[in-house]
């Protein structure tokens, strides 16, 4: 027995509970949905053109439902990874991920609030990373193992 003890202390991987996957799944296309949701209350409710200049480029993009899903997706299977690396490594990583994907979303927000057309679409544009990390940020930190 106390072989077992020792080979459980000496791995730094934890293995994910029955559900993890599904539920994490769930979130990531949760948070694709909700920022679906919101751009369409931004846009077509709210009459507000979003438009927004990436780093770098000359002119203004509108943002239409692909770049919504996509930046539902695209953050939320990138945050999804890293907490999964941080169980395998064996961190604390409910705590260190949260803290992690708390800075992620202060940076992700210099994008909008620099690079919107009108400031409906700055307000538009913040709104939907603040509705991606609502939902991203406790759903998968619910969902750490440790």
């Amino acid at each position: 027995m106390s072989a077992t003890r020792t080979a459980r202390t000496n791995s730094p991987s934890v293995p994910p509970r029955a559900g993890t996957r599904g539920a994490r799944a769930l979130t990531v296309a949760a948070a694709t949905a909700a920022a679906l949701v919101v751009w369409a209350l931004i846009s077509y409710v709210f009459g507000v053109d979003l438009a927004a200049r990436p780093f770098g480029a000359p002119d203004y993009t509108p943002v239409g439902a692909a770049a919504v899903v996509a930046g539902g997706l695209v953050p939320g299977l990138c945050a999804w990874g890293l907490l999964a690396l941080m169980e395998r490594l064996g961190w604390r990583a409910r705590r260190v991920w949260t803290i992690v994907a708390g800075v992620v979303l202060v940076l992700s927000l210099a994008t909008p609030l620099t690079g919107g057309e009108t400031l409906g679409a700055v307000i538009g544009l913040t709104a939907l990373h603040l509705t991606v990390a609502a939902v991203l940020i406790p759903g998968l930190a619910r969902t750490a193992v440790r």
